[in-house]
C-alpha cells in the first residue's frame, strides 16, 4: 500500500464533503421549507465549515507537496476542527423531542441523513489517518 495515494485521496474526499456540506446545507437555512423533525441549524456554522475547509485544505495540500511536519500538524488541528463543526451539523438529524412533532420525514438517499452520515463520520476517521500519518512520520 502506497501511503501517498491514499493521503491524495482522502485529501480529496474531505474536499467533497466540505463542497457537499455548502451545496446541501448553504441555502436550506431560513428558506421556510425543511423536512419533519429535522432540526435547523446556524447558517454562520455552514459557512465557519466551509471557510475553515477551505483554509485546512489549502494547508494540508501545501504539507503535503512541501513535506513540512510543522505545517501538517497546523493542518491537522484545522482538520479535527472541521470534524467537529462536520458532527455539529450532523446533529440536526437527531429526532426533536417534541411532544407535537413528527417522526422525521423519509428522503432520498443524497437529501437525507445518509449522505451526511456517511461523509461526516467518514471524516472523522480520514482525520484519524492523517494524525497517524503525521505523528508516525509518514508524510
Amino acid at each position: 500500500m502506497e501511503w501517498s495515494n491514499v493521503t491524495w485521496f482522502l485529501t480529496a474526499l474531505g474536499a467533497v464533503v466540505v463542497l457537499l456540506t455548502r451545496i446541501r446545507l448553504g441555502g436550506e437555512s431560513g428558506d421556510g421549507h425543511r423536512a419533519s423533525g429535522v432540526s435547523n441549524f446556524s447558517s454562520a456554522l455552514v459557512r465557519i465549515h466551509t471557510t475553515i475547509g477551505v483554509l485546512t485544505l489549502i494547508v494540508w495540500i501545501v504539507a503535503l507537496v512541501t513535506g513540512t511536519r510543522l505545517i501538517a500538524l497546523a493542518a491537522l488541528a484545522g482538520w479535527w476542527l472541521l470534524a467537529i463543526i462536520g458532527l455539529l451539523l450532523l446533529a440536526r438529524w437527531l429526532p426533536s423531542a417534541s411532544k407535537h412533532a413528527k417522526g422525521a420525514a423519509a428522503d432520498a438517499w443524497g437529501s437525507g441523513a445518509g449522505l451526511s452520515i456517511l461523509g461526516h463520520v467518514g471524516m472523522v476517521v480520514g482525520v484519524a489517518y492523517f494524525t497517524f500519518i503525521t505523528v508516525t512520520e509518514r508524510l
